[in-house]
């Protein structure tokens, strides 16, 4: 692979079509995530709208140990998504090449602890939730800030609700009939668009087929091709960042 096609991946100079390939595998990744996630610690980690909506429901039942456990993973997934961006702002602050790498590279060793020592971090409660989850809820809200902010919100990658609706909003566009009696302009999908959007749906559902296969066949150490997937994503502009601070070491010291 050329160096320079692998830096478009998480490097700082941002193509639509680097975007989109980082989307398509972050996707992939956010999806065997989910699924494989799910079975580990019983409980889907990407989306929000779920934990919130089980928060409410718990509390009225009066569960009250159960909401606090969802909001444990709330918390969690916000803690995610603030700390993509304190690594993002100072990294462009300070002009690195590593702005959208660095928190990739973070979540491939959270994912790699979680891959050699999920089994143990099962049984420590942290927040009135189990480690494993909030591992795993932190981890999607770094992924989803940092796509996020990569793509300049035009992709998502940890959970497909809004994707879905997208693909609707789309298809109705091209199901559309325009009259040819009118001044009004034709209504027209955006069909790069869809194309995008039914390929993140398909990565996300590839990855959690995948990510479920593998945790039944390897448990958690399923988890360490995905973070070798991730470093290979985000490892060249880390270099680059490397090379540069050791070139000025070396100019500091001669």
């Amino acid at each position: 692979m050329p160096i320079s096609y692998a830096r478009s991946f998480a490097g700082v100079q941002r193509t639509r079509e680097a975007n989109q390939r980082v989307g398509y595998a972050l996707a992939f990744i956010a999806g065997a995530i989910n699924a494989g996630g799910f079975l580990a610690v019983q409980q889907y980690t990407s989306h929000m709208t779920g934990i919130v909506s089980s928060m409410a429901d718990n509390i009225a039942l009066g569960q009250i140990g159960l909401a606090l456990s969802g909001l444990g993973g709330l918390l969690s997934f916000l803690a995610g998504a603030a700390t993509t961006a304190l690594m993002v702002n100072y990294s462009r602050r300070r002009q690195l090449h590593s702005e959208y790498a660095a928190p990739l590279i973070l979540e491939a060793g959270l994912l790699l602890c979680f891959g050699l020592m999920g089994a143990r971090l099962a049984h420590f409660e942290g927040l009135f939730v189990p480690a494993t989850v909030m591992l795993l809820c932190f981890i999607m809200g770094l992924q989803n800030a940092t796509i996020t902010k990569l793509s300049r919100a035009e992709i998502r990658t940890t959970h497909i609700t809004g994707l879905i609706t997208d693909v609707g909003i789309e298809l109705g566009k091209a199901l559309y009939w325009n009259r040819t009696d009118t001044a009004l302009a034709p209504v027209r999908a955006d069909l790069a668009r869809l194309r995008l959007l039914l390929t993140l749906v398909f990565s996300f559902f590839f990855g959690g087929l995948v990510g479920a296969l593998g945790f039944n066949h390897a448990g958690y150490a399923s988890t360490v091709p995905l973070a070798l997937l991730l470093t290979g994503l985000a490892a060249v502009p880390v270099l680059d960042d490397l090379r540069t601070q050791w070139r000025r070491l070396r100019r500091g010291g001669c």
